[in-house]
């Protein structure tokens, strides 16, 4: 990472900016990696059929559930020992009401350990999406917004606002770019441009499709993930197995999987 020393590697071992968080005994690596993954995640939006964007994956589409649906979506990612282990768990609920077609909204929560330790943090926090212009028009366009508080101090932790575009380019393909603000309350660089592209196609059969995403943070980082997502006959349930890293001076990879519920 370009950054990890000289912006995001200060936070780390001194656990905070001057006057903004207060310090961590946790090891500065682990928890900048942890912590950095978390805001990138974005409202969950699978759209019809396998389509990979939203929920698990870091980059986000444009469009938002069926309205008059809610879906309840879990994962667990964890990083490698070279890393220095750790991980989190993530659990949110959203819907989107038949009256508001094109506003998906919901609630989400996550617990992050660090390493060896056994110490642990646990975010709390909305997640909201705004379809604009649906895909189906061309190009569709939308904006994200999430946060999360931690529990124990009540501090603002993280947030973004992102506008994610989805460009489908047939009926087995899609590209999906985002671009927006990213908050780290811990980071020294505690504002940033966040950036993202994605490709996502089904592959084999429609209820299977394969994604591969790049994406970033500057000042910050950049990383990579790629993976797969299944959804059984079209069905209420839907799995991921994600495999991504982070590049530049540190190469961390982190492991990724999940399962969607709609109902």
């Amino acid at each position: 990472m370009d950054e990890i020393r000289s912006a995001l590697a200060p936070a780390g071992e001194s656990g905070k900016s001057p006057g903004r968080v207060k310090p961590s005994p946790l090891p500065g690596l682990t928890r900048l990696l942890i912590l950095l993954l978390l805001p990138l995640l974005p409202v969950v939006a699978p759209g019809p059929l396998a389509w990979a964007a939203g929920g698990a994956q870091i980059v986000d589409d444009s469009e938002v559930v069926d309205p008059g649906t809610c879906q309840f979506e879990t994962w667990v990612t964890g990083f490698d020992g070279g890393s220095g282990g750790g991980g989190y768990a993530n659990a949110q609920n959203t819907c989107t009401l038949s009256s508001l077609p094109r506003l998906e909204f919901g609630l989400q929560f996550q617990h992050y350990w660090y390493g060896q330790t056994s110490t642990s943090d646990q975010l709390l926090g909305p997640a909201l999406k705004l379809n604009l212009i649906p895909q189906d028009t061309g190009v569709g366009l939308g904006l994200v917004f999430n946060a999360g508080v931690d529990v124990r101090t009540g501090e603002l932790s993280l947030a973004s606002l992102i506008l994610p575009v989805s460009i489908p380019l047939n009926d087995k393909a899609r590209l999906n770019l985002n671009a927006g603000w990213s908050y780290l309350g811990f980071a020294q660089f505690q504002n940033a441009l966040f950036y993202g592209a994605q490709i996502e196609s089904k592959i084999g059969w429609e209820e299977v499709s394969l994604m591969l995403e790049v994406f970033g943070r500057q000042p910050g980082f950049t990383g990579a993930q790629m993976g797969l997502r299944w959804r059984p006959n079209d069905g209420p349930l839907e799995f991921d197995l994600l495999a991504g890293s982070f590049f530049d001076t540190v190469n961390a990879k982190f492991f990724t999987v999940g399962i969607t519920f709609r109902y």
